[in-house]
């Protein structure tokens, strides 16, 4: 399965109204932390009203939980924008 499915299944538990999974791995080949996979790179966009009432670093840890260790585990670097 593509990360960005898995990564799409684990955050529908937080019922977004909206998500994008935009994988920037191509724009940091070559840099530290490109394991050529094509999936190290990623930026999550998402609106939930299940984040609504967090502040900025429980929004961070719902999201980072909800994807859990393995997936984590997978990524180089993960950008997270809530809306």
């Amino acid at each position: 399965m593509a990360l960005e499915t898995e990564i799409r299944a684990a955050l529908g538990g937080l019922a977004p109204e909206h998500l994008d999974v935009i994988n920037e791995s191509a724009l940091h080949s070559g840099h530290s932390g490109d394991d050529g996979s094509g999936e190290s790179h990623w930026r999550i966009v998402i609106k939930a009203a299940s984040l609504d009432n967090m502040s900025r670093i429980a929004r961070h840890r719902a999201i980072h939980s909800a994807l859990g260790q393995d997936i984590i585990g997978r990524i180089h670097a993960l950008a997270i924008d809530i809306q």
